[in-house]
């Protein structure tokens, strides 16, 4: 069964969000991210990230690609994209917000300064792709699962 190739203009999108990402990861901060998933349980930390339009429909991508077709809230107030196993199910996938590490174990959160200008490209995408700013984690994914 073969898939159906991605429309353009979403390759494209995809294409930029991944460029944002693979900038990020280039930028000489110290991190030590074990996949420990404590910065995943919102209700916990008080911390939740926001996605822009882009890095929802990037999110939504891995939902689809992990083999589901909508989101599931976690009953204890962790992300819904939290697996059975406790971990990221869409980990390559994950927003920038999931990316900057506000989790403190992991290394804490990026200074500003240090990736302004790549918040900066996902607010500009956001605005080409219409989106109204950055929104909470889950309706964000929930809403492009729907509607991209």
């Amino acid at each position: 069964m073969s898939r159906k190739p991605l429309d353009p203009a979403l390759r494209a999108t995809f294409d930029e969000v991944k460029s944002i990402y693979a900038e990020l990861e280039k930028r000489p901060l110290e991190r030590d991210c074990q996949m420990r998933t404590q910065c995943c349980h919102f209700r916990l930390t008080g911390k939740t990230p926001f996605l822009t339009l882009g890095e929802a429909m990037f999110a939504a991508q891995g939902v689809r690609a992990s083999g589901r077709k909508q989101l599931k809230s976690h009953p204890e107030g962790a992300c819904p994209l939290l697996g059975k196993d406790g971990r990221c199910t869409i980990y390559a996938h994950r927003p920038f917000g999931c990316r900057t590490h506000f989790c403190q174990p992991a290394g804490g959160m990026y200074p500003r300064k240090h990736i302004a200008d790549l918040i900066h490209r996902l607010e500009a995408l956001d605005e080409k792709l219409g989106g109204d700013g950055s929104r909470e984690l889950e309706p964000a994914v929930a809403d492009a699962l729907k509607t991209h």
